[in-house]
């Protein structure tokens, strides 16, 4: 495959994602998710080993809650693994203005202790999807998600603003 039509094909699966079906609860069928923010393209990280992975954070109004979709894409045509040190593969934190976190996903949960690792095939994506229940918090925030992977480390910021 030609790697220039990589990045374009990413960006249209991430949209592809993002505007997919939706769960059918009240908040979805009251009013439609809509983004809210999201990281300007997909960024590269090079991996401690051969290969590297392109992310992408988006962040959409889902009638009173707040979904973060994170999509970690394999950029080359090889298979990579990724290696994680327990069973907590990533985590979406939420900051304030000035920096007090607000809402953390893993908070209150529990991981295994065991390490792991997943195979992430060449032009596959891993796509991550969380969402704050009925936030409280007003103002200019910014969602921080982290792929928790030992040779694959990433981390991407958005910032967003809730009326």
């Amino acid at each position: 495959m030609n790697t220039r039509l990589i990045v374009p094909l990413l960006c249209i699966g991430a949209i592809a994602f993002a505007c997919g079906p939706r769960p059918h609860n009240e908040a979805s069928a009251t009013a439609p998710a809509r983004p809210v923010a999201q990281t300007p393209g997909l960024r590269r990280t090079p991996g401690r080993h051969d290969g590297e992975v392109a992310t992408n954070l988006v962040v959409l109004r889902d009638g009173d809650d707040l979904r973060f979709a994170m999509h970690v894409a394999n950029a080359g045509s090889k298979s990579i693994e990724l290696t994680f040190p327990d069973g907590q593969t990533h985590d979406v934190l939420v900051v304030d203005s000035i920096g007090r976190p607000l809402w953390r996903w893993s908070e209150g949960r529990m991981f295994t202790q065991a390490m792991r690792n997943s195979a992430l095939n060449g032009g596959d994506t891993l796509r991550i999807a969380e969402t704050w229940e009925h936030p409280a918090a007003h103002g200019t925030l910014t969602a921080i998600a982290t792929l928790r992977s030992t040779n694959y480390p990433v981390e991407r910021r958005v910032a967003f603003v809730l009326p």
